[in-house]
């Protein structure tokens, strides 16, 4: 009877671990985006957040069984929100630097990215020590904000800063600023759709790479996003998703 009994324990103990494990496995993750980041995440016209970055995080969770919801996020509250427990993690165009990995954890690089200047198409500017004494728009936050926050100083008047991309482009098209400085893939896409605009690439500033956030040491989620990114990129799928929106094939810089 003692033999059954424990048994019986064992099974149930058995249950109960399995049942945890699955309801884990099975349990939503939410991810947030900034949807004003074209082509990475935007809205299409249905309402529904589109982009290289949705289409990535995608390919990662169908190779790791994971269930998704993603969630529009303003970039200036992305990390709040994942440090409050709102969200799972982060897939935004977020460049990993050491300051950030100092209160999160990023998964291997996603894209290989570099800061781009926009400026009218008069405009003499041809690097970024030609933007001291100029107003400059940037994305609050952003590494736009602490390259020009260090070249002219945190405080300066002549950084204006914005919540968004589209922000900080209207802002140079309308005359408010005399450059925006941003990430490449989404400074370029902007620049094409208005006429009036160049950009200016600048070989000192140094190479960047995004990568997928989590909160710092959730080892179990980052470990899954990591297998999942090493396994798109192995079997094509990264290719097909990076050629489907910046029309080429992948080529590391």
């Amino acid at each position: 009877m003692k033999k059954i009994i424990l048994a019986l324990a064992a099974s149930v103990a058995a249950c109960a671990i399995w049942s945890a494990t699955a309801h884990a496995e099975d349990r939503e993750l939410v991810v947030a985006s900034s949807a004003t980041y074209t082509p990475f995440a935007f809205e299409n016209k249905d309402k529904q957040i589109v982009g290289f970055d949705i289409d990535i995080i995608d390919a990662i969770a169908k190779q790791q069984h994971l269930k998704l919801r993603i969630v529009n996020t303003p970039f200036t509250s992305i990390f709040a929100s994942l440090n409050n427990g709102d969200v799972d993690l982060v897939i935004s165009g977020v460049t990993i630097n050491d300051k950030r990995k100092q209160s999160f954890d990023f998964s291997a690089p996603y894209f290989d990215a570099r800061q781009l200047i926009a400026v009218p198409k008069n405009s003499p500017v041809k690097s970024l020590k030609d933007l001291d004494n100029k107003k400059v728009s940037v994305v609050s936050g952003s590494t736009a904000d602490d390259v020009m926050s260090r070249e002219v100083g945190k405080t300066n008047p002549n950084i204006r800063r914005f919540e968004s991309t589209p922000l900080i482009i209207s802002e140079l098209a309308s005359g408010g600023v005399d450059a925006a400085i941003g990430d490449n893939g989404v400074i370029a896409y902007r620049v094409s759709q208005n006429p009036g605009l160049k950009t200016v690439e600048d070989q000192n500033f140094p190479k960047e790479y995004y990568g997928i956030v989590v909160r710092k040491g959730d080892k179990a989620l980052l470990d899954k996003i990591n297998a999942g990114l090493a396994a798109i990129r192995a079997n094509g799928s990264y290719n097909a998703i990076y050629k489907k929106w910046f029309s080429q094939d992948y080529k590391p810089q």
